[in-house]
């Protein structure tokens, strides 16, 4: 994947060339995580660049875009309990810190992670966990994409 796109997320979305994005949603991109080694890990990308905070958002397009998360949230766990028997649950974030634009983070949880990490904030997993080349998103995540994006589009009807 050619990184130009990391630096204008929504926008490369809007116009069709974010790689990521795994399908459109009704106030925002449904995105495979740049990482995985919690294999699922998704994001849901406002669509407009604007918005900072959710609290910015008319109130129906707040609705909208917490809709959004819930069922990116379903999604990713039905579709990472159908490839993962120690699939245990879904974490969902709005954190807000690092990047500047709305963003939730649906984090599938599993009964294989490390005992110290397993009931402790993603956040906590060990530097290289987010940097090395190994769980980086890639064509070997396809059959997961897929998969994820086969439960939103259940989810949708």
């Amino acid at each position: 994947m050619v990184d130009d796109w990391r630096t204008d997320r929504i926008g490369s979305a809007l116009r069709g060339r974010n790689p990521a994005v795994m399908r459109r949603l009704d106030a925002g991109f449904a995105v495979i995580g740049d990482v995985q080694f919690l294999p699922g890990y998704s994001v849901l990308l406002t669509d407009d660049p604007s918005v900072e905070r959710l609290s910015e958002l008319p109130r129906s397009r707040r609705l909208a875009f917490l809709g959004d998360m819930e069922r990116l949230g379903e999604a990713v766990e039905r579709a990472c309990r159908r490839v993962d028997t120690g699939f245990r649950r879904v974490n969902l974030e709005i954190l807000g810190n690092a990047d500047g634009f709305l963003h939730a983070h649906v984090w599938p949880r599993y009964e294989w992670e490390p005992e110290e990490l397993v009931r402790r904030p993603v956040w906590l997993y060990p530097r290289e966990m987010w940097t090395e080349e190994r769980y980086a998103l890639g064509a070997r995540h396809g059959p997961l994409r897929e998969t994820l994006g086969e439960e939103l589009d259940r989810l949708t009807g």
